[in-house]
């Protein structure tokens, strides 16, 4: 008989968010490792988001959903609360109880950046003796904005009552916590800092697993790119996923980088167009910061940004009708970016820029999969003339790509080896 976990996963396909990415990628393979799944989330009909139908088609036909209601946005937004816990935790108790009521879970496993739907393990083990385990993707309680003075997503005012919440309720939630899982090393450390109760044995770190499936799929469903074509003559370099104050570092060092050596060559980059596409949190935000920041440089000509995201597997197309990726990383050292993977999958050439201390740094130089340029502290450093025959490489890799990755050493970083690890883990507080 196989054991039963809740996962707890409020974005879920058909939405199109980064929170549900480990879950979606490994629950093809939680059967094979002696568990039965069962997400619970928020009808998609009432979450403000990019929705992209052909999610469905990678979640297994045996996979158990439970959708909760929730408060609509529609109505919530006139009194300016917009956060989906807020709207839903009523809800998901609701949706739940009588699957708790018949003992039908014996773990409670929280993978989202909901993090206020964390609380519901400590009352679901306090009424039904059912243990939970937390993933962290991104710190809860974070001083990162205040520590660097960059502007959170959301304004200000917004994230300092977030934060208000969290002092309470993460310790509150982690004091009953069986385990911790986490994208980063920086975040166990992080918290046992804060919360000296809680042991090294409590974390494992464990990054998202590659999305294979995903690109097995994606060749049937003859997606148009939209974003540009990629037989007009140009040579279309593409950077998918968030923007921020955080990536300032890297990108004005990008676009430095390009700018000194367009100066000295400029017909190497009359044919060079890059895409920064998905920069935006908000679907309500439309500005290009990154655009403005290439106008600074005279790149305008060069960069176009696109800050609404775009559905999952569009993304997808448009990293393989690409001829060159870039990675922009954050200043954060505990930042892990996910994209990594479908970047690697996507087997073209990648130019990563990263802060030295990022798991993203290891992945990419371990694979072979393309070039990394690190630094370790922005505020004294200049990596423009490191980054410069960077560049060069990938002018040249793009214009007749070679793709050297080391598939063998990729393997551990697929999804089925990362949900092999994350079911022991289960296995080792149910038994």
């Amino acid at each position: 008989m196989k054991n039963r976990v809740l996962i707890v996963s409020p974005h879920f396909p058909p939405i199109n968010a980064a929170d549900h990415q480990r879950i979606r990628m490994a629950l093809p393979y939680f059967q094979e490792f002696g568990w039965k799944v069962t997400v619970l989330c928020v009808d998609p009909n009432l979450i403000e988001g990019i929705h992209d139908p052909n999610l469905v088609l990678t979640v297994p036909e045996n996979i158990e959903i439970i959708q909760s209601s929730a408060i609509s946005p529609q109505l919530s937004r006139k009194f300016r609360l917009g956060n989906l816990a807020f709207r839903s935790i009523p809800s998901l108790i609701k949706a739940t109880a009588k699957y708790f009521e018949k003992n039908h879970f014996d773990l409670v496993y929280f993978s989202n950046t909901v993090f206020l739907t964390m609380v519901l393990g400590r009352y679901w083990l306090y009424k039904y003796k059912v243990p939970y385990i937390l993933d962290f993707q991104d710190p809860w309680l974070s001083d990162y904005y205040d520590r660097t003075n960059t502007k959170p997503p959301g304004g200000k005012l917004k994230y300092a009552a977030v934060q208000s919440f969290a002092k309470i309720l993460e310790p509150f939630t982690l004091h009953k916590a069986s385990h911790i899982t986490s994208v980063s090393p920086d975040y166990p450390q992080t918290l046992r800092q804060r919360y000296p109760w809680l042991t090294s044995e409590q974390f494992t770190v464990l990054p998202f697993g590659a999305p294979a499936k995903d690109f097995e799929i994606l060749p049937t469903l003859n997606l148009d790119n939209k974003i540009f074509d990629p037989n007009d003559g140009n040579q279309h370099w593409v950077y998918v996923g968030r923007g921020g104050d955080d990536m300032s570092f890297s990108i004005n060092a990008l676009f430095s980088a390009i700018q000194k050596h367009r100066q000295r060559d400029l017909e190497t980059w009359q044919k060079v167009k890059i895409h920064f596409i998905g920069t935006k949190y908000s679907i309500f935000d439309n500005s290009k910061p990154i655009e403005a920041i290439a106008n600074s440089y005279n790149l305008s000509d060069i960069v176009t940004e696109y800050p609404q995201r775009i559905p999952y597997f569009e993304a997808l197309k448009v990293l393989t009708d690409s001829h060159g990726i870039l990675i922009i990383g954050s200043d954060d050292q505990g930042y892990s970016a996910s994209k990594v993977y479908p970047c690697i999958l996507s087997r073209k050439p990648i130019l990563a820029i990263l802060h030295q201390n990022s798991l993203v740094v290891n992945v990419i130089e371990s694979c072979k999969a393309g070039q990394v340029v690190t630094f370790s502290n922005p505020i004294t450093e200049n990596i423009v003339e490191t980054l410069t025959p960077k560049l060069l490489w990938l002018l040249s890799q793009s214009q007749s790509p070679e793709v050297t990755t080391d598939w063998q050493a990729f393997e551990p970083y697929t999804a089925k080896s990362m949900t092999h690890q994350l079911c022991a883990i289960f296995d080792n507080y149910v038994s």
